[in-house]
């Protein structure tokens, strides 16, 4: 019986943009979606605290609210 692991987020990042790049879906539309995407999910997680948010992304409060202004977060 063949034993199963789970995959590392790199691996799981080479799949997403194998089908990113085979769709030829632009480097900057990629790069918009995977931050959009990102910032959504870490607003669910710390309930929508910027502060928090900011945080735990690595980058200044006022950076974040940028993002979300440019990327049309809520």
């Amino acid at each position: 019986m063949k034993e199963s692991r789970t995959l590392s987020i790199h691996e799981k990042m080479e799949i997403l943009i194998k089908e990113l790049v085979e769709k030829e879906l632009p480097i900057k539309e990629a790069i918009k979606e995977f931050e959009k995407i990102y910032i959504e999910t870490a607003g669910k997680k710390y309930n929508g605290n910027k502060t928090r948010i900011a945080k735990a992304l690595g980058i200044h409060r006022n950076t974040l609210h940028n993002l979300c202004k440019t990327l049309k977060i809520k």
